[in-house]
């Protein structure tokens, strides 16, 4: 099969993919260098094809999403990435696509930003059998990443993405509101969310906030811009390839790695923060608001678990997250005051009626008390760096790195 791989209307190069297995096997006529995707490079006119079938890979539904399988099962498609070939390759998170040989279509007459797409991918996903007797694959959920059921719906105009939560506590939509309360709370530049139940189950729901305009550009894939050695951290090696691209982001960095402190996120990887770009003239726009933060509060632990905060895994740089607080540059920008209220916040987003049969009142209460125990602690460790230089042996150690930044796993 023969395509053009597409930045909206300008053509970047040509490509071949495998009819079997839909892999990238030949690069051909290189037009724009510059608009291949960021990490994907081009030595002597050649392009880097490993990187860029890495890259196109992450662009697929992961083997491991729940559900999935049963959903290609029903599909009759062997393999996630042939969905991207049966949507062109498009997305909600940026402005590739392929291009069919001899096609006459253009990026205005089938985007997702600006045009209807289809229901039923997402139904099959979620579930549903398969509809008869035309199946309709123009859906950005074919090119969805990460683990949990998740699907994209136009709500009231609007793309909006919901995500389920796992078992047995289908705790994660509820910690998307959480955070949300809590960085609206510390001024964080975030997505907020909200909770809706279907058929018994609780979902998270978010606005779409990339554009037909710009594109999110992971952390992953702009490390991929340098060559990192064994001596530079992971957190210097990122700072290091912001900083090249003209992107400051050390007091973001701040931010997050509080938050995820706070609310002992356990799946911070290095493809669920990242930055903006302008898609038409390339341009870094900055830091992109804090998204995906589910994977939080005891998740997937028992009570006594959260109380004792045994097994808390930390990404994207430290694994530990008393480690990675030593990365931040400054606290002076934490309103304490604004969180004195978060224990109750906490426990009204938890009193859900519906909730109920998933969590015990002793459950939200050791969460609760969990986040004001760390609220506490964090108070501890801004006093006692006030006034006290940046820690660079800290930012520049590769001790306690995280070797792994993948997402979780989850079989439920």
């Amino acid at each position: 099969m023969n395509y053009t791989f597409m930045h909206q209307n300008l053509p970047v190069t040509e490509l071949e993919l495998d009819d079997a297995s839909g892999f990238i096997i030949i690069i051909n006529n290189v037009y724009r260098p510059e608009h291949l995707p960021v990490g994907v490079s081009v030595r002597k006119g050649v392009v880097d094809r490993a990187a860029f079938n890495h890259w196109w890979t992450d662009r697929s539904i992961p083997a491991s999403r729940s559900g999935v399988r049963e959903a290609l099962e029903t599909l009759e498609i062997a393999d996630t990435k042939m969905l991207l070939v049966r949507c062109f390759g498009l997305s909600l998170s940026d402005q590739y696509w392929i291009k069919p040989e001899n096609a006459a279509m253009t990026w205005e007459q089938i985007n997702f930003f600006d045009n209807d797409f289809s229901d039923d991918m997402g139904d099959v996903l979620f579930g549903s059998p398969k509809k008869e007797p035309e199946f309709d694959f123009s859906s950005p959920d074919n090119t969805s990443d990460g683990c949990l059921k998740k699907r994209w719906k136009i709500i009231n105009g609007k793309r909006c993405l919901i995500k389920s939560g796992s078992n047995p506590f289908r705790q994660q939509p509820f910690n998307e509101v959480i955070a949300s309360e809590v960085m609206k709370r510390l001024g964080v530049n975030h997505i907020p969310y909200k909770v809706v139940w279907s058929e018994g189950a609780p979902y998270s729901i978010c606005e779409d906030f990339i554009t037909k305009d710009t594109e999110l550009v992971s952390a992953w894939r702009l490390m991929q811009t340098q060559k990192k050695d064994n001596s530079t951290s992971v957190y210097q090696h990122f700072v290091n390839c912001c900083e090249k691209a003209g992107i400051h982001v050390m007091s973001d960095l701040d931010r997050m790695i509080v938050v995820d402190y706070l609310i002992a996120n356990e799946d911070r990887h290095l493809n669920n923060f990242g930055l903006i770009r302008n898609a038409q003239n390339l341009e870094w726009m900055g830091f992109a608001p804090i998204f995906d933060s589910g994977s939080s509060l005891g998740y997937d632990k028992m009570a006594g678990e959260i109380r004792a905060e045994r097994g808390i895994i930390c990404k994207p740089f430290k694994r530990h997250h008393e480690e990675q607080l030593k990365l931040v540059t400054s606290y002076d920008w934490i309103p304490f005051e604004n969180l004195m209220d978060v224990k109750e916040m906490i426990c009204e987003v938890l009193s859900d009626e519906q909730l109920q049969e998933f969590m015990d009142e002793r459950r939200v209460m050791a969460i609760a008390d969990s986040v004001e125990n760390r609220i506490q602690k964090l108070k501890e460790v801004a006093a006692d760096v006030s006034g006290k230089t940046v820690n660079i042996n800290a930012q520049n150690s590769t001790q306690d790195d995280v070797e792994k930044n993948i997402a979780e796993d989850y079989t439920g």
